[in-house]
């Protein structure tokens, strides 16, 4: 384990190719006063099958490669690096028990990188060795360790690393949910975990959320809801991993923030308008891809989702094409008045949670108004259909049902200005 003292200088950036079970190093991302710059290996220029890991921001050339402005790291290569919950493990285990009360700032972005677990999401990874790749913390929770906890627990069986802390200490690290990573057969998921801090139950709503996006036609990564040691837990399945024969594919993902070349920094700038744009001239299917992702702005405000920030949407990423992946992290927020907005702005420097600011916005997603208002209508109509339905899978409780309903899902202030063929749906 580094110490403080030992802060890292560079990290090779580890790639699975498309198609590939096995990662490949591709170069080494070095810091440069408080930069972070990334170069490609020249044995990766060499390979036939080499891709750049996101263009136009790395193209694949020699040399270091000039940082977009305003950034200080490559962003596609940021979009590796661990959440909230993994930047808190990685506190916690450098400070023990004092990690609750240190700035997640106080570390530089090369140690969540070297730090974190290697299973993370999309195709790359990070090692101190050009030539041996050793994966960190490789024996994933299995679903069966996951369900049944409690009992391991209880017969003095040790539990996964990972899901120990997920499930039995989540409280105990703080500051973000606490999530693990799960396999079953041939499918991988993200387990998030309910927290005793809850004020309903978070964890049920985004399984709500989740299930009607799919009703609805949206394209949506399935999850299912299951009980682990007296918690809820929801699953997400993984659309970035495939099991094949001789192993898992990994998929390469870069983030809508990416898309727009922006940082965290600059992440309120992200808009749906210029992300609108980048689909139309980079995406495979650019008509049918912005129609979904219209389907998604009117369902986050229908649902109450205000958290759609700019790394909760992103695009696979095979070397020369861009596709939009699954909707994931659809969540609705707590939400005590009426009025609202969206993370990412909607048009102009708009961004109302109303679907009037939709309609005004259709144009930009290649619809006109009236199927516009038939995708709007479709969602409303489904949601108040499938509501009882899905409250009854997750066992919603009639507080939380009540809690839910009419203040994130359907919420009367995303109907102000709406035509009234629309508003007149909710009463």
């Amino acid at each position: 384990m580094m110490t403080s003292e030992q802060t890292p200088t560079q990290a090779y950036v580890w790639v699975w190719l498309p198609d590939s079970t096995q990662p490949v190093v591709a170069g080494l991302l070095q810091a440069s006063g408080n930069q972070l710059v990334y170069n490609y290996g020249q044995s990766y220029l060499r390979r036939n099958n080499a891709i750049p890991l996101y263009e136009p921001e790395l193209p694949l050339r020699s040399g270091v490669l000039p940082l977009l402005n305003g950034l200080n790291m490559p962003s596609c290569i940021r979009d590796a690096a661990p959440d909230a919950w993994g930047r808190r493990i990685i506190i916690n285990r450098k400070f023990g028990a004092g990690g609750k009360d240190v700035d997640p700032g106080s570390l530089d972005e090369l140690t969540y990188l070297l730090e974190s677990g290697s299973d993370r999401i999309g195709a790359l990874d990070f090692q101190a060795s050009a030539s041996s790749y050793v994966p960190r913390e490789g024996t994933e929770a299995s679903l069966d360790e996951l369900l049944n906890a409690a009992a391991f627990v209880e017969k003095g069986l040790p539990l996964s690393l990972e899901l120990d802390r997920a499930l039995l200490h989540g409280s105990s690290i703080g500051g973000a949910r606490p999530k693990a990573m799960i396999t079953s057969g041939t499918k991988k998921f993200v387990a998030k975990f309910s927290s005793q801090n809850d004020l309903y139950g978070v964890v049920k709503a985004e399984f709500v959320a989740m299930r009607l996006a799919a009703m609805i036609g949206l394209t949506a990564a399935p999850v299912a809801l299951k009980r682990a040691a007296g918690k809820d837990v929801l699953l997400i399945e993984r659309f970035d991993r495939e099991k094949v024969a001789d192993g898992w594919r990994r998929k390469a993902m870069v983030s809508a923030l990416t898309l727009l070349e922006l940082d965290e920094m600059m992440a309120r700038y992200a808009s749906y308008e210029q992300l609108a744009t980048v689909i139309r001239h980079r995406f495979t299917s650019p008509k049918e891809t912005l129609k979904e992702l219209f389907g998604r702005l009117v369902f986050n405000i229908l649902s109450g989702n205000t958290d759609d920030h700019a790394r909760n949407h992103a695009a696979f990423w095979n070397g020369t094409a861009l596709t939009l992946t699954p909707a994931y992290d659809i969540c609705p927020q707590n939400r005590t008045g009426g009025e609202a907005s969206q993370s990412m702005l909607i048009i102009g420097q708009e961004r109302s949670s109303q679907i009037a600011l939709c309609l005004k916005a259709a144009p930009v997603f290649l619809l006109n108004e009236e199927d516009a208002i038939h995708i709007a209508t479709a969602q409303i109509k489904t949601i108040k259909q499938r509501w009882k339905q899905v409250c009854d899978e997750a066992t919603l409780s009639e507080v939380d049902r009540h809690f839910l309903w009419r203040r994130q899902f359907l919420n009367p202030y995303a109907f102000v200005d709406a035509p009234e063929a629309l508003a007149s749906m909710v009463g």
